[in-house]
């Protein structure tokens, strides 16, 4: 059968930018920004981005093109010892992410309804959704359950419809949505009373913040959003057509994802100072503190409905990524057609996705394992199989064509080189500090 392939060069960018931006970048975003020290993180996030970001994008969607394959066969068929097995970890792996993650994307779908109905006299508490800290709350588990439900429906239409008419047809409406949602967002924030304090602390830069912890954070949330991992990228970069630029499609990639995470921090912290609320509050700075923010604000479900839709339909994206990871490794390597695969992974993923639902104490350790572990692994044995399996002439006619320039094959050297070795570094600062907690940040 003939592999299907994007349609358009504006669907391979909205659908690249789309699955990169999604919670990571707007959620995650702006939290490790109030974390790590606001600008000097911001900096060097940018330099990480241009510098291992844009060359391992590269080489994640040069490994999918050339063999045509997802996660599931691509390491097999490019030769990598133990290929196959490596290709089952990983979809292991981004299966029990799609569970997490999944109910995540809920979380913010309710969030969105409770905006939406707020001016209607019955307001929706949005914090009812949320896991408890520790036990069992019986509403909370309740309401995971329908609304993870429903997104894995949503995912399952869309990737049900193929590449061209469901994956790039939703990216191309959903993306530029979310963009013009963040700008319309960022008009009222910025114009509040005392927001720009806001402003001058995102933008005030110190030099003595820039620390080992803050470039490694960095580096590990530039891993994070980009969406590198050896599974999504790779996944979508089998479904580029031969002449597709890959260069410039990933330069374009990684300025649309960073400017959706500056975008999302305009949008959050002129309006976080003008409150009086704390930027360092870390993962509930989007769930605790918008809702506060939304509520004090002349029509602020307006806002609220605006902010929380767009970044719905961001996360679904993501979502969606992920679940067709799983969907082509099926499709590929045991020949299901993609409704028997649709559905398995439908019915799997509900059952994956309940653990996580019950306590933090669950999901925070399943997000450090399948998520900022799993990803910064697979995106380690991804950049290492470009560098050292894939021959050096396949990946220049991949990433240059059939002239490349002495500039391309530099390029090479550092994908082999410079790219494994801070991926490897992004994973062993995940493990001294959420694994092992050896460093308390």
């Amino acid at each position: 059968m003939t592999r299907e392939r994007f349609g358009s060069r504006l669907g391979v960018l909205a659908t690249m930018v789309g699955l990169a931006v999604g919670l990571g970048n707007v959620w995650r975003f702006p939290y490790m920004v109030g974390q790590f020290g606001g600008a000097a993180f911001i900096v060097l996030y940018l330099l990480i981005a241009a510098l291992v970001a844009v060359p391992a994008l590269m080489g994640e969607w040069s490994l999918g093109r050339h063999t045509r394959h997802g996660t599931l066969g691509a390491y097999q068929a490019i030769g990598v010892p133990g290929g196959r097995y490596i290709g089952w970890l990983l979809m292991g792996i981004t299966w029990a992410a799609v569970a997490y993650y999944t109910n995540a994307i809920g979380w913010v779908v309710y969030h969105a309804l409770a905006e939406i109905t707020a001016p209607f006299g019955r307001p929706i508490d949005p914090s009812r959704i949320l896991p408890p800290e520790q036990g069992f709350s019986a509403t909370s588990m309740g309401l995971q359950i329908g609304f993870t439900a429903l997104v894995l429906l949503a995912e399952a239409r869309i990737v049900l419809r193929g590449v061209q008419r469901g994956i790039e047809r939703a990216s191309k409406i959903i993306t530029p949505i979310l963009f013009v949602t963040l700008l319309i967002v960022i008009v009222r924030s910025v114009t509040l009373p005392g927001a720009d304090e806001g402003i001058r602390w995102l933008l005030a830069f110190e030099p003595s913040q820039i620390t080992p912890t803050v470039a490694i954070a960095a580096l590990g949330q530039v891993v994070f959003s980009v969406g590198l991992g050896g599974t999504l990228m790779l996944v979508y970069g089998s479904y580029l057509g031969d002449d597709v630029d890959i260069r410039a499609n990933a330069i374009w990639t990684v300025i649309g994802d960073t400017g959706a995470g500056l975008l999302a921090g305009l949008a959050i912290f002129p309006a976080v100072f003008a409150f009086g609320l704390e930027p360092g509050s870390g993962p509930g700075l989007l769930f605790a503190t918008l809702p506060q923010v939304f509520e004090q604000l002349p029509a602020g479900w307006v806002f609220g409905s605006l902010f929380f839709g767009g970044l719905s339909g961001a996360a679904l994206l993501s979502g969606i990524a992920a679940y067709e990871v799983i969907v082509a490794g099926f499709s590929d390597s045991l020949g299901w057609t993609r409704k028997k695969a649709v559905w398995t992974v439908y019915g799997v993923s509900m059952l994956l996705a309940l653990p996580p639902m019950i306590n933090l104490e669950i999901f925070v350790p399943w997000d450090l394992t399948f998520g900022s572990g799993g990803q910064t692994m697979g995106a380690l044995i991804a950049v290492v199989t470009v560098g050292w399996v894939m021959s050096r002439a396949t990946l220049l006619e991949q990433v240059a064509g059939a002239n490349p320039s002495s500039t391309d094959r530099a390029l090479i050297h550092w994908l082999r080189w410079v790219v494994p070795t801070a991926v490897l570094a992004a994973s062993g600062w995940w493990l001294v500090t959420d694994v092992l907690g050896l460093v308390q940040l």
